[in-house]
């Protein structure tokens, strides 16, 4: 049964989880000798699992291997595919520039191709391009002109409920961690002159470890944070600080006229207020108005505490 509707909008029409950087390695091996990015990429599926709104698809952009070994990818499939499927979501899979085109190609998709790594995925109606920014052998993000014309023709014709671009390197600018612009998106604007006049609602990037948003062309960017460590977009006396902690993920609600992004820890945290998930079936049975004077009532007897809510914190 649909639930109901508390507000003023709808409920979306797609539902798109957002992870980036699993950076997996072989299992059993820490990286830098202490992130465990195996046990992050978990923890991230097991929050997604729970959701009353479980995501149509699961978007990774980028850097999904940190050494782009055979025994990372496989384990990133198994890992990965019985969780999507058991949510009933689609995966789709980004390059970084830790990743390798020929490992990438035959670890996910059973192929011999060392190409750019670009395709087209249609989640109901949603059109997700998966766009490869990396270039062989180095960090920085460029595009040939033959990616740039492929995309173009892709765009050509718009899909029914609009475009999300994934993509590892953001086209943005990132004042809070400057070593980054050395290993940014080269020749944006070229990527700008493709994407004017078309249907791409969202861009959805990668690289840098922390979450942030901008526009590009128009379009709005968000960038996730990572799985695995993490930037520290405001360390002390460090030109670049990877941290243990503020991995996440975010949520990507896309609605008739908007797209809402919401950053979702992973990290659990201590309840101190809330109430159980039963009481959302006893709001929904209030009326409009019913509901208004219990919530939004400042002296409502939920507030002075007239009323008892067994389970509360």
């Amino acid at each position: 049964m649909a639930a109901v509707q508390l507000g003023q909008y709808p409920a979306p029409g797609h539902v798109v989880a957002h992870l980036s950087d699993p950076h997996l390695l072989a299992q059993g091996v820490l990286q830098y000798g202490v992130i465990d990015t195996e046990a992050g990429l978990r923890l991230a599926l097991t929050r997604l699992s729970r959701l009353d709104f479980p995501p149509q698809a699961l978007v990774f952009t980028g850097d999904l291997a940190d050494k782009a070994e055979p025994a990372a990818y496989a384990r990133l499939r198994e890992i990965v595919e019985p969780a999507a499927a058991a949510i009933g979501a689609e995966v789709v899979w980004v390059m970084g520039n830790h990743d390798e085109r020929a490992a990438y190609a035959r670890g996910l998709f059973d192929l011999d191709d060392d190409t750019p790594q670009d395709r087209v995925h249609d989640v109901a109606g949603l059109r997700i391009v998966s766009l490869d920014t990396s270039v062989p052998g180095y960090h920085h993000g460029d595009l040939t002109d033959d990616q740039l014309g492929w995309l173009a023709d892709v765009l050509a014709t718009p899909a029914p409920h609009g475009t999300l671009l994934a993509l590892h390197h953001p086209p943005i600018p990132i004042p809070m961690m400057p070593a980054a612009d050395v290993i940014e998106l080269l020749g944006q604007h070229r990527l700008a002159e493709v994407l004017a006049g078309t249907d791409v609602r969202g861009i959805l990037g990668g690289h840098l470890h922390y979450s942030t948003y901008s526009t590009f062309a128009g379009i709005p960017v968000s960038v996730a944070s990572a799985t695995c460590y993490t930037s520290d977009p405001a360390p002390v006396d460090r030109f670049v600080s990877g941290v243990d902690g503020h991995q996440a993920v975010t949520m990507v609600h896309v609605y008739a006229d908007r797209v809402v992004h919401t950053i979702v820890p992973l990290a659990p945290a201590p309840e101190v207020s809330g109430f159980p998930a039963e009481v959302r079936a006893q709001v929904e049975a209030l009326t409009p108005e019913q509901r208004r004077d219990l919530l939004s009532r400042k002296d409502s007897p939920l507030y002075t505490g007239e009323v008892d809510v067994p389970g509360t914190a």
